[in-house]
């Protein structure tokens, strides 16, 4: 039992610190006038050009050319009475893509991120990708570079359909079919609901530290609800159900939030990591971090309708494994949070092939921690479109096979 409390505490404690690089946090953007005042008077000192500016700088790291644009996806779903989701504006909705150089043959892998993440996160694995793909990165709609609109959904459906629509209405526009699609942690949960709803449209579905499969049924879940019933227990919940994000505390810390969030940074990014990084890489990505999570709270104010306190999915992937239509290889690091045993319990129920990827020296930011580790294992995942003998591939030594 003592052990299953050290992994549940464990698991809330790295769940709360993922909430911290997200992004509900007051856009000074919205207001002209405001952002028209100098950085330093601001006292939350960012704004949507400052994530663009701050994207710009850490992709300056990237080699491979690439181009940025705003993909405009309208002010809401065809045919649906609402905007994106109760959003009393009805002005159009952006999502912010980068694509990246690539030979013509070159198959197209799309790249979602996490919770409170960016697509800036795979700076570490853009070159090397962009040499056997067609990369495309985005921002999913409130989060990062992208629109922000109000996050005013009210169930987990209405919450699941603005990641998944919004998503659709952004493939629509860039033409995209017959695709790759990874996604990351809550990235990963995305994705996999899109492939759910769109199976025509994914042709491998890559899920990288994938949140959502368990559930408040699991075993897991009786220390949570014995601290449940302590004061501690009862707070945090509150705050959990009231969706106070670390974000907020970013927000509220004003100009000393950047300092803040390099704590993180620092800390995070160097414990499981093969290679360190240098000291332009944690400057850059501590920069980028901070605007991306100093912005408009918007997409972040999902996660109370996707999960209960304790990261437990209301929705878990695990029940609809037997729908899934698209080829599935799943990749975690060694020290991820994010259980493997759940995609080994997914796949016992999965009627298309499946493979679960472990790579050492990673944490649930695997393809930070260890990108060659990483690549190889996404090389791996996709030898049916990469090699002219797919079946005489031979999993990459260092990697294991769960």
């Amino acid at each position: 039992m003592s052990l299953i409390r050290h992994r549940c505490s464990s698991a809330l404690t790295r769940m709360a610190e993922e909430i911290g690089k997200s992004a509900e946090l007051n856009s000074l953007s919205s207001s002209k006038s405001r952002s028209l005042w100098p950085s330093v008077l601001r006292w939350i000192p960012t704004s949507t050009d400052h994530i663009i500016a701050a994207e710009k700088r850490l992709l300056s790291l990237v080699k491979t050319p690439y181009v940025q644009e705003q993909v405009n996806i309208g002010s809401g779903p065809p045919g649906s009475k609402v905007r994106w989701f109760r959003s009393k504006s009805s002005e159009p909705r952006f999502i912010n893509t980068v694509t990246f150089d690539s030979k013509d043959d070159s198959p197209t892998l799309v790249m979602v991120h996490g919770y409170g993440a960016s697509q800036g996160f795979f700076f570490r694995n853009f070159d090397a990708l962009a040499s056997r793909f067609r990369v495309i990165a985005i921002d999913q709609l409130g989060w990062g570079g992208s629109s922000r609109p109000d996050f005013t959904c009210k169930s987990t459906e209405e919450t699941e359909a603005w990641f998944t629509d919004s998503f659709e209405e952004w493939r629509k526009v860039k033409n995209l079919s017959n695709f790759i699609l990874l996604g990351h942690s809550f990235g990963g949960y995305v994705a996999a609901k899109y492939a759910l709803k769109h199976p025509e449209h994914v042709k491998h579905l890559i899920l990288v530290g994938p949140a959502g499969f368990s559930s408040e049924s699991d075993a897991k879940s009786e220390w949570l609800t014995r601290f449940r019933a302590t004061w501690k227990g009862a707070i945090l919940n509150h705050l959990w159900e009231s969706n106070f994000t670390p974000q907020k505390l970013v927000r509220g810390l004003g100009p000393w939030g950047p300092d803040l969030v390099k704590k993180y940074t620092t800390a995070r990014f160097n414990s499981h990591s093969d290679g360190l990084l240098t000291e332009d890489e944690s400057r850059l990505l501590t920069d980028y971090t901070y605007h991306t999570l100093a912005a408009k709270g918007s997409g972040e104010l999902c996660l109370k309708y996707i999960f209960s306190f304790g990261a437990f999915a209301r929705m878990p992937l695990l029940h609809s494994a037997s729908e899934w239509k698209v080829p599935t290889s799943f990749i975690y690091g060694y020290h991820d949070w994010m259980n493997y045993q759940g995609a080994q319990e997914a796949r016992k129920h999965m009627k298309v092939p499946c493979e679960i990827i472990r790579v050492p020296q990673g944490g649930h930011f695997v393809f930070i921690d260890n990108p060659n580790g990483f690549h190889e294992a996404v090389f791996y995942a996709c030898r049916r479109f990469l090699s002219p003998n797919p079946d005489d591939e031979l999993l990459p030594e260092g990697l294991t096979s769960a």
